[in-house]
């Protein structure tokens, strides 16, 4: 039996590249005069996606037609369809082995007045044609499918995907991609490409010269230094002269522990958990280089079905992989303002149930702590300063809210834009959410709430779901980066118990913040070093991928020392805060509260990117029960 035949003119795309399109059908089997065919694109419109053209035969830019045999052509018709679908109507029969041509594109060819291709890599992109020979417009049977591949585009940037701290004579592996200027892998370059690489600030320089394969990346294994310092891998074209550095390389002489950079809550516009989980995972470690990732589904049936979590716990169990990917089972509860807010629960273990907010035995947080142990789960709170999002950690459940997130792509929720907020919450449309006081960050950590800090990234299910068409001020996309001793999923979870983290908005700035040798997280007592009440000695480090604009260490919620940075632009630090820790402590009416006054580094970079160290809290034991909930004296200002 004689099958119908589909195929595209040219038969492959470059990423966003504009054109003339023919998707050419030659049918098995006669189409009837008033036969009507509907052309699916499957493109949403987004400025990442297909191109969705016009009908208007007036204008010939970017316009659609169809074309009958004898050059006969046909005006489409939009079809009522999210995808970019089209509809024809024959105006004459079509034989058997004739073919029905669609245009897509330009009349006169000319490429600036075509469609323009998407702008992700794709094998085999499906354009669906459906075909009614009644002419009714009921179209029940299977679509005919066209695969159009999409390639990566013209040889633009070199990217470096490397570790950001690492031991002196520890080898480690690095991964070069070539990309064009969307981001895709590509090959697509002169034949006579060169790529000259070499370690920036080493003695012994070593240079490599690489081609450009046509996988479009290159795994260099068993690389190290052998002198502790800061380091770059600069790769050079040298056919074009363009020089690329990968983010810094902080070589220590020593260090137990290793930095993991990665996503808990979030999206991207190629990659939606919701469509394919298995696509959004395989992103998320193949193209972004993330080691590791949560999921974020939202806990409502209608986004996410019985079904689809099935599938995510099953997909996140599948990538989850020692010492090369991390992949956490984890989803978004939303629940009452202030008292509850919207928050990120992650799963320590696989094959867990997801809680929906609508369901009498998870319809409140209090119901879930006290029906769940705290080993099996972490809350996050997220976005706790959107107004109807908040969370005022009056019922703060330190237990489970080992950490908090400080950043996503909506703001911040580090104080008020009144006491400077760098990018506060904001937004002008009807839709849009303004900044609600009462979720500050420094203001539950003034109250004495213990919670390290971390980022999310771009979102738009859930309350966010109207921001993109509200006028709300969007920033970056945030990361999480995570000090841990292995690169497993139980090391991940306790460095974040331990709040061995802190959050970026969304480059890999290196942050080293210490108090009297207690790293970021820490929480020590006077009891244990008295001398803290005297004295604490403060050091660290910031390393920025662009020169540092402003480093400031905040105390007790007020920016109380700021630091220089050296001529490269980098941040090295050690100071003392003599003050008496009882006469600039936090102190509660609860007994068993003791005063105490915490720290934590927050990092500007000339580009505005920003990091924040999580705190480190000193506790004054006196044994004495405090009368006030302010401080005695107000911190001061160096």
């Amino acid at each position: 039996m004689r099958r119908s035949i589909c195929y595209c003119e040219p038969n492959y795309a470059l990423a966003g590249n504009n054109a003339t399109w023919k998707f050419i059908y030659t049918t098995s089997s006669p189409l009837p005069k008033g036969t009507k065919l509907r052309f699916d694109m499957q493109s949403k419109g987004r400025p990442i996606d297909w191109q969705i053209p016009q009908t208007n035969a007036k204008n010939k830019t970017n316009y659609i037609w169809g074309e009958v045999p004898g050059s006969k052509t046909v005006s489409a018709a939009k079809a009522d369809s999210p995808y970019g679908s089209f509809e024809f109507t024959l105006p004459s029969e079509i034989k058997q082995g004739e073919s029905f041509i669609i245009h897509v594109g330009s009349p006169d060819g000319t490429a600036e007045k075509g469609n323009a291709c998407q702008k992700t890599t794709q094998r085999r992109r499906p354009f669906h044609l459906y075909i009614d020979t009644k002419g009714k417009g009921e179209y029940k049977d299977q679509p005919e499918v066209f695969g159009m591949d999409v390639r990566g585009n013209v040889l633009q940037n070199l990217r470096v995907v490397a570790p950001s701290l690492v031991a002196r004579n520890r080898r480690f592996d690095v991964i070069v991609r070539f990309e064009d200027k969307y981001g895709n892998l590509t090959c697509n370059a002169p034949e006579d490409t060169l790529i000259d690489l070499s370690y920036e600030n080493l003695r012994e320089n070593l240079n490599w010269k690489l081609f450009i394969p046509e996988t479009g990346f290159i795994a260099l294994p068993n690389l190290y230094f052998n002198e502790a310092g800061l380091y770059k891998i600069k790769l050079l074209n040298m056919l074009t002269e363009e020089t690329f550095l990968s983010a810094p390389i902080r070589c220590l002489s020593d260090s137990p522990l290793s930095l993991f950079w990665g996503v808990l809550h979030g999206e991207w516009d190629r990659a939606d958990s919701a469509e394919n989980i298995e696509s959004y995972l395989r992103y998320a470690r193949d193209e972004r280089a993330l080691q590791f990732i949560a999921t974020s589904n939202f806990d409502s049936e209608e986004e996410t079905s019985a079904d689809v979590w099935k599938s995510v716990s099953q997909q996140v169990t599948e990538f989850n992989e020692d010492d090369r990917f991390v992949a956490l089972l984890g989803f978004q509860w939303h629940g009452d303002p202030k008292t509850e807010g919207l928050r990120q629960f992650i799963y320590t273990k696989d094959a867990k149930p997801i809680l929906r907010s609508k369901e009498t035995k998870s319809n409140s947080l209090k119901k879930i702590y006290k029906t769940s142990n705290p080993k099996d789960m972490i809350s996050i709170p997220t976005f706790s300063m959107g107004k109807t999002t908040a969370y005022d950690f009056s019922d703060f459940a330190p237990e489970y809210e080992h950490v908090a997130e400080i950043y996503n792509a909506w703001g911040s929720s580090e104080c008020t834009a009144k006491a400077g907020n760098p990018l506060p919450i904001s937004g002008s449309g009807k839709n849009s959410i303004p900044e609600s006081a009462e979720g500050s960050l420094r203001k539950a950590l003034n109250a004495g709430c213990r919670f390290g800090f971390v980022a999310g990234g771009h979102d738009d299910r859930g309350p966010y779901s109207q921001l993109y068409d509200a006028d709300q001020v969007q920033y970056p996309a945030g990361m999480t980066a995570i000090l841990a001793k292995e690169h497993n999923r139980a090391s991940l979870i306790d460095a974040l118990t331990k709040r061995s983290c802190y959050a970026t908005t969304g480059e890999k700035i290196i942050v080293h913040f210490n108090l009297a040798q207690f790293p970021m997280g820490s929480e020590v007592e006077t009891k244990i070093r008295p001398g803290l009440d005297y004295n604490r000695h403060i050091s660290g480090f910031a390393i920025g991928t662009k020169p540092i604009k402003e480093a400031v260490i905040i105390r007790n919620g007020e920016e109380w020392k700021t630091l220089d940075a050296n001529k490269e632009g980098n941040v090295e630090f050690e100071v003392d805060d003599g003050d008496r820790l009882g006469e600039i402590a936090f102190h509660s009416k609860k007994e068993e509260t003791p005063p105490f006054v915490y720290y934590y580094l927050r990092v500007t970079q000339e580009d505005g990117h920003i990091a924040w160290s999580s705190p480190i809290w000193v506790v004054l034991n006196t044994g004495k029960k405090s009368d006030t909930i302010v401080p005695v004296k107000k911190p001061k200002k160096k």
